[in-house]
């Protein structure tokens, strides 16, 4: 597989960039900076980008069947409108913690909005992984984690990659037709001194993406938890990628200044920026929510 070696495309500085999405029917990348509550389109025809300011700490954004978009706040599952730039509360899951926020979120195959929570202050096991469709949203079971990134799905749908950052683990769990989920178990353990795994991605060959947080490169690993490549970066905070551009092949990947003092600032002047390489394989097209 070949790849180019990762360019900066947006000088951009986020204290926490996350939550990449490729929106097939703008033909542009929407992603979020967490911590500075904003929520970004980059137009990479123009090579610009606009923003929105959100009313709360935004984890996701994902597509939705109204031509609208759903946006993971901290206070809650809400629908966004960039028209002009309002949020309407759909669902609030956990208004019982508020100490936690939420995290990072997928499409399943049949539209449902599969996302996961985590404490704030990065101590408590208080993150679930949820699911969200057609108006109803309900706690996966899967056991609760202090920081879950995720979840991920199998091309088919039925095999769910989902996080334990802190734990430096990411787990695999059969899924039935209907969501329901089944047997877990371990499918990739990051060693140390190689990063935290964050946002995984999976591509068309049904392998899976991790971007390394504190470990300056993305992995990729066959389904069978194999790593089969690793792409390095100039920057130490890497937070997921998404796959978009002609063909899907265009990896466009999120980094963070969060956590990083001074001395590595100065070292790394293009940390938070978004990035971009040729990932030499295809991503999947990204589903519609459907809320």
């Amino acid at each position: 597989m070949t790849t180019t070696e990762p360019q900066s495309i947006l000088s951009l500085g986020a204290t926490l960039g996350e939550g990449p999405v490729w929106v097939e029917r703008d033909a542009a990348l929407w992603f979020v900076d967490i911590k500075e509550q904003r929520i970004y389109r980059f137009d990479p025809a123009l090579g610009a980008a606009r923003s929105w300011e959100a009313p709360a700490q935004v984890g996701w954004i994902l597509p939705t069947d109204d031509g609208l978009f759903a946006v993971g706040l901290q206070t809650g599952v809400h629908r966004f409108d960039p028209a002009d730039g309002s949020f309407t509360l759909l669902h609030a899951p956990e208004a019982h913690l508020p100490g936690n926020r939420q995290n990072d979120a997928c499409v399943a195959p049949d539209g449902a909005i599969w996302f996961g929570s985590m404490d704030d202050g990065e101590e408590a096991q208080s993150g679930h992984f949820y699911r969200f469709h057609k108006g109803v949203c309900a706690d996966t079971g899967l056991p609760p984690v202090c920081i879950t990134n995720g979840p991920a799905l199998s091309p088919d749908g039925r095999i769910l990659y989902h996080t334990d950052t802190l734990g430096k683990r990411i787990w695999r769990t059969a899924l039935s037709a209907d969501g329901a989920v089944g047997d877990t178990s371990l499918f990739v353990e990051i060693e140390d001194g190689a990063g935290y795994p964050d946002g995984p991605t999976v591509d068309a060959e049904g392998c899976v993406w991790t971007g390394l947080f504190f470990g300056w490169a993305v992995r990729r690993y066959d389904p069978a938890g194999r790593l089969m490549h690793e792409v390095r970066f100039p920057v130490s905070n890497i937070t997921k990628i998404a796959f978009g551009g002609e063909g899907l092949t265009t990896a466009y990947v999120t980094t963070a200044r969060k956590g990083l003092d001074l001395t590595a600032l100065t070292s790394q002047p293009l940390a938070g920026d978004l990035f971009a390489f040729d990932a030499g394989v295809a991503g999947l097209p990204g589903p519609i929510a459907t809320l």
